[in-house]
């Protein structure tokens, strides 16, 4: 498997999160790195982690991660473990993310480590439940695409992490240099 600086990042992020959180389960985490993701892109135009998001009736899920957790590469596999533990006094299961590595924030920008201890710190104790709720508010990525434009299970386009007025300000500031562009070329 070809290991890029995306992948490293990603899996560092779950180690973070991991590291920072409680009750880092499954879902709980796929809210945090899309939270990542999607406030780093508003900022600067990019992700951090390069994932993509898909609009699943409980939220964002990363697909590529979700089908991964089941059976780690082996680059994930030497940082993290995922482990079913018993919750709601034994009445259900939440898969648990733990490191085997510690994190390196090496990996990641000064802005970066901000918007990760920003989130680690607001949502630390937030139970998953409670985060689904945050991913759902009116007028956010999920909510536009899974029940604005009713498309389940469909591509959150990172694009929509700008409100519409940014959005339509950041079009017409690409198109001007699109134009410089094109009258030096």
């Amino acid at each position: 498997m070809l290991i890029n600086r995306d992948r490293e990042k990603l899996l560092h992020a779950v180690a973070f999160f991991a590291e920072n959180v409680d009750k880092c389960g499954k879902i709980k985490l796929f809210k945090l790195l899309y939270f990542l993701d999607f406030e780093h892109y508003k900022l600067t135009g990019r992700s951090v982690t390069g994932m993509d998001y898909f609009a699943w009736q409980m939220g964002p899920v990363p697909v590529e991660l979700y089908d991964e957790i089941s059976s780690p590469q082996p680059d994930m596999a030497e940082i993290l473990s995922f482990k079913e533990i018993p919750v709601y006094q034994g009445n259900s299961t939440m898969l648990k993310v733990e490191t085997k590595k510690e994190f390196d924030p090496s990996y990641f920008t000064k802005r970066e480590l901000k918007i990760m201890h920003w989130l680690a710190d607001s949502y630390k104790k937030e139970l998953a439940d409670d985060m689904i709720e945050a991913t759902h508010l009116e007028n956010l990525p999920w909510h536009q695409i899974y029940n604005v434009e009713n498309k389940k299970r469909a591509l959150i386009p990172y694009e929509l992490a700008f409100r519409k007025q940014e959005y339509d300000e950041m079009k017409k500031v690409a198109q001007a240099h699109l134009e410089v562009i094109q009258k030096l070329s």
